[in-house]
């Protein structure tokens, strides 16, 4: 009696080949498991998905290099291509289930959780248009105007695109096309979806065909709202000043950090352009968290870095002294200075290991 081959199993092949660099082993490995019995959504989810996130982990744990990151993300790409079928519908000769677009919004270029879904909803009879990574809006609108799809589906992976997340759900639903949100920057539960107008949120590619299945009401075309009918408190203006000001909050934050790390003067170009990269990514995250009045949005992104930089060991003291100069140039700001001073707090809070010293990420 022949053994079915189990998922954890092909996950463990799939991982040793993507580490390894070796493309043909990874394909050979997902070949194997469907030829023994694995059918493709498991293949797709709980084996190439997985292997994925893995490999998202290793590299914050600073246990696989940039490079290898990049190269297990392309192979897992190519794995995913092999799979990839005609609709069972065309297969078997049964009407498709319907037509919906899925693609990321314009900036994201995390495309691969948008592929996977567009895998399996095809795996279910559905007619996908997949768009890939950064749909420019305006693009989006205009194939959604050419084939009327049922639904369009929404992908965001960085909390930083949620402000064109949002135009991008307020536009297709002016259209009468219902949106169907997903990805990480949604925050927990999808909270984010729903305050920013999203019909319906899915956690991952079986919840979303889980939606679609059911029904999925179009919304009545109507004139395009301004962010701050759905987002009152924007009408504050400090997410607008913030983001108009950013080049210079970046400036000034590193001419403040020489002056308190006089060794900072001496960096190199290359190091000053990452430490420029750093700052400018606590700015994006604030203004973000201030879009939708969350600071989880903001403390998050802060401990999660804390860890990238421990993991390097960086002393996570630089953060704090990045924030304090920020604190200094937006005081005028208070809901601003408000998620500067839980920033802080989130980060003396849950930091751990050695105490910190004077430092900034080089």
């Amino acid at each position: 009696m022949i053994r079915p081959v189990r998922a954890d199993e092909c996950r463990d092949r799939l991982w040793e080949a993507v580490v390894a660099g070796d493309e043909y082993d990874a394909v050979d490995a997902v070949r194997q498991a469907l030829a023994d019995g694995l059918d493709e959504e498991a293949l797709l989810l709980d084996v190439i998905a997985s292997v994925q996130e893995k490999v998202g982990t290793e590299w914050a744990a600073d246990r696989l290099t940039v490079a290898q990151e990049h190269a297990a993300t392309a192979i897992n790409e190519r794995v995913v291509a092999g799979l990839a079928r005609p609709p069972r519908a065309e297969r078997t000769g049964r009407t498709s289930r319907g037509r919906v677009t899925v693609g990321c919004v314009d900036g994201d270029w995390h495309a691969f959780p948008a592929r996977l879904v567009t895998e399996v909803l095809r795996l279910r009879g559905w007619q996908v248009d997949h768009l890939g990574a950064r749909t420019p809006t305006p693009h989006l609108i205009a194939h959604l105007h050419r084939t009327d799809p049922q639904a369009v589906l929404l992908s965001c992976s960085l909390p930083t695109h949620l402000p064109a997340a949002h135009t991008a759900i307020t536009a297709c639903r002016a259209v009468g096309v219902p949106v169907l949100a997903g990805g990480r920057a949604f925050g927990p539960g999808g909270r984010y979806a729903r305050a920013l107008g999203a019909d319906r949120w899915a956690a991952d590619a079986r919840g979303a065909a889980g939606v679609l299945a059911g029904v999925l009401p179009r919304p009545a075309p109507r004139a395009v709202r301004q962010a701050v009918d759905d987002l009152p408190h924007l009408a504050d203006q400090e997410y607008t000043m913030v983001v108009h000001s950013r080049g210079g909050l970046v400036k000034q934050t590193l001419t403040g950090l020489e002056d308190r790390f006089p060794a900072v003067r001496a960096y190199t170009d290359a190091q000053r352009e990452r430490t420029a990269e750093d700052v400018a990514h606590i700015v994006d995250f604030l203004a973000t968290a201030l879009y939708v009045d969350d600071p989880e949005v903001f403390t998050a992104f802060l401990t999660w870095t804390a860890g990238i930089l421990r993991a390097r060991r960086v002393p996570v003291h630089s953060l704090l002294a990045g924030l304090d100069v920020l604190a200094g140039q937006l005081r005028d700001f208070p809901r601003t200075l408000g998620l500067l001073r839980e920033g802080s707090l989130a980060l003396r809070t849950r930091s751990t290991g050695p105490a910190p010293g004077p430092g900034i990420r080089v």
